[in-house]
């Protein structure tokens, strides 16, 4: 497990390090049209970048609970949940229990949050809780606490500040050279190929924002199958989580407090928007192709899980090496 969890980690400096490229990208390109300063520009970038990040990394478990109006509940408040959640912890090997929050939505989701397995909270949706048989609740629990295990959550909570970064840095470039030309335009910028540059960079500011999300939603997708084998295995019982997911799947109702940046952190797409086909635009896999690859396993561990993905997918894998050794 814990060569899974460095491959995480590489993967996730890999992905950081490309959007702060792009992000630095931008930086440049504003440097370049409307500073007359490329250092000018990159320092921006990287100073919204550093702010962003430490928000994300200090604040960002506290920032998605306020969002979402979660509301710590103790074992008392509901001994059942609280009690999964004890289960599904000492299940996964974690050390320490997250916290356990329930969101005043009638929307049938949740969602893991915190920097860390130390600092770590779950937070199911009273909708959710009032819709799962006892099985049901525990395969989404030990989904949640599969992402804390796989340190899934910090990533995902760096991954979208980050893209918010490029996209609000993007939106004012554009804007800016719309509407003011860029202090380049006054310039003696080099003519024919000044104006090609600039149409480059005004290219790069529009399209950044979305090879950005692409990448956030792409890796979240990974996440999810990750998860959910892990949840197979925590549990015992694969077709605990897969009941669960048919009824998510068929709930039509948006969880209220969810945007763009916030979406892949949620165990179902949290807009409502679950139709069987998926595309690059996707924040998570087909849930019909998630309760497949559940119910076809042959038993609860990473192995079955991979099997069970190839017949559907034709031999090609999705679990990380380290899982299957």
């Amino acid at each position: 497990m814990w060569e899974q969890i460095r491959t995480n980690r590489l993967r996730s400096a890999i992905l950081i390090i490309f959007m702060g490229t792009l992000l630095l990208a931008i930086g440049y390109l504003l440097g370049l049209f409307f500073l007359d300063s490329i250092i000018g520009g990159l320092a921006i970038a990287a100073a919204v970048w550093a702010v962003m990040c430490l928000v994300a990394f200090f604040q960002g478990d506290s920032i998605l609970l306020g969002i979402s109006g979660a509301r710590k509940i103790t074992k008392s408040d509901d001994p059942l949940l609280y009690n999964i959640v004890e289960e599904m912890t000492l299940a996964s090997g974690l050390e320490h229990m997250p916290q356990v929050y329930i969101v005043r939505d009638a929307a049938l989701n949740a969602f893991a949050t915190g920097r860390n397995p130390q600092k770590a909270a779950v937070a199911v949706t009273s909708g959710l809780r009032s819709a799962l048989t006892r099985d049901e609740l525990q395969g989404v629990v030990a989904h949640e606490i599969a992402h804390i295990k796989n340190r899934d959550v910090l990533l995902m909570t760096i991954a979208s500040i980050m893209l918010g970064a490029i996209v609000m840095l993007s939106w004012y470039a554009t804007r800016a050279m719309f509407w003011g030309g860029g202090r380049r335009s006054s310039n003696n910028s080099g003519g024919a190929a000044g104006a090609i540059i600039m149409l480059v960079g005004l290219l790069l500011m529009i399209l950044a924002p979305l090879f950005a999300q692409l990448i956030y939603f792409a890796v979240s997708r990974k996440r999810e199958y990750l998860a959910d084998a892990s949840a197979a295995l925590y549990t015992r019982y694969p077709e605990g989580l897969a009941s669960a997911l048919d009824k998510l799947g068929k709930s039509a109702q948006k969880v209220k407090t969810a945007n763009d940046a916030t979406a892949p952190m949620y165990i179902v797409n949290p807009f409502a928007k679950r139709k069987a086909s998926t595309n690059w635009m996707s924040t998570h896999p087909p849930i019909t192709e998630r309760t497949r690859i559940l119910r076809s396993m042959n038993g609860s561990s990473f192995m079955d899980y991979e099997r069970s993905y190839n017949q559907l997918h034709h031999g090609k894998g999705v679990l990380p090496n380290s899982t299957l050794e």
